[in-house]
């Protein structure tokens, strides 16, 4: 399970650029709200030890136990749906002594999971039959997720899936044809939720993105935190207002984000930290998902490779949504910014992640 290491191949860059945005998401979890700060740095400790020691284990371990990766990932699921807390109508959290949110987990568990199936059936990953027996290995845990209800996290499992795919050696052509029928599908599907008799979305989901389309008219109600958000950002200018200032035309100090702590955590550093500190938040993100795809290109083996992928579409597609509802480019969906945002569970799982890219960059056998 551990082997011998050379200390050359360890990814500092991608070490570093990770733990600059979570002391970067501290002091803005610090100004948004100062009683769940020290729980934070917590995480990070705890984040940052377990990165170290999963480094050190050989990833191809995850082969021999990914029908237990598995298992115990649809029971976590299970076991959050009849005996979860719930909070504001979603029931995604297990009370352990601290809140456990299994959905977070979930995503780094399936990761590994599909890139053992894929190698496994790497040369009929085009057939009919493997497709169908992965999306039937898919289709529960997203079911639970869905149920809690998490239709982010939900998506987001599925775009991840999809990149894995893709990257294991899915024909171009039918992701074409997938393409071709879900982009229809999906205009179909939009349409349908705004009609009022819908009932393929919960109530609150569809609000969202009526505000989201109508932000006006839903000012006052479910447009309010993401027009605040906007407002925070812009006022930042180029060097923000400066942590836990006392400004009196201040977003925050206003409190006119609920939660600032969480899911828009990117407006507390845009107006605090303004352009610069908002600019370094991305950038860093940037250079995480680049160094995990410089890991996934030199890897010795197909699996290596896709796990990186995996990891890389995670943190992006998680960053980009999470700025995109800060800035109003897409409905409310309550997804936390990578390493940023206060939740412990979302900062460790990811910090478990990095811990697997980074041993898939120890066992390089390719030249940089």
């Amino acid at each position: 399970m551990l082997r011998q290491y050379k200390i050359k191949n360890f990814n500092f860059i991608l070490v570093f650029s990770v733990v600059a945005l979570s002391f970067i998401g501290y002091f803005a979890i610090g100004s948004a709200r100062e009683s769940v700060q020290e729980r934070q740095l917590y995480g990070i400790i705890v984040g940052i030890i377990l990165m170290i020691i999963v480094s050190l284990v050989n990833y191809s371990l995850y082969s021999y136990i990914r029908w237990g990766i598995y298992i115990a990932n649809i029971l976590l699921l299970i076991l959050v749906l009849v005996a979860g807390h719930e909070v504001n109508g979603s029931k995604r959290w297990l009370n352990i002594g601290f809140q456990f949110q299994p959905s977070e987990l979930a995503k780094i568990l399936l990761i590994l999971f599909f890139a053992q199936f894929i190698i496994k059936n790497k040369n009929n990953l085009n057939s009919l039959t493997v497709l169908l027996g992965s999306i039937l290995l898919l289709v529960p845990p997203l079911l639970l997720i869905y149920k809690e209800p998490d239709l982010s996290t939900t998506v987001m499992v599925v775009v991840t899936f999809a990149v894995m795919l893709f990257v294991g050696g899915l024909s171009y052509k039918i992701v074409l044809t997938i393409l071709g029928i879900s982009i229809p599908a999906g205009i179909v599907f939009f349409s349908i939720i705004l009609q009022d008799d819908n009932t393929l979305l919960e109530g609150y989901q569809i609000t969202r993105i009526l505000a989201w389309l109508e932000p006006e008219k839903y000012a006052d109600s479910a447009a309010y935190q993401q027009l605040n958000s906007i407002t925070a950002i812009s006022s930042g200018q180029l060097i923000g207002k400066g942590l836990k200032n006392n400004a009196i035309a201040s977003v925050k100090n206003g409190n006119f984000i609920s939660e600032p702590q969480t899911d828009f955590i990117y407006a507390i550093i845009g107006e605090e930290l303004g352009f610069l500190g908002a600019a370094a938040v991305i950038i860093l993100l940037t250079i995480v998902v680049i160094e995990c795809l410089k890991i996934a290109r030199y890897a010795k083996d197909d699996m290596g490779a896709i796990i990186c992928c995996g990891v890389a579409s995670l943190i992006s597609l998680q960053g980009f949504m999470n700025i995109a509802v800060t800035t109003g480019f897409l409905p409310n969906t309550g997804i936390p910014l990578p390493f940023v945002s206060y939740g412990l569970t979302s900062l460790v799982s990811l910090y478990i992640g990095i811990g697997v890219v980074l041993n898939v960059g120890l066992q390089t056998s390719k030249t940089h």
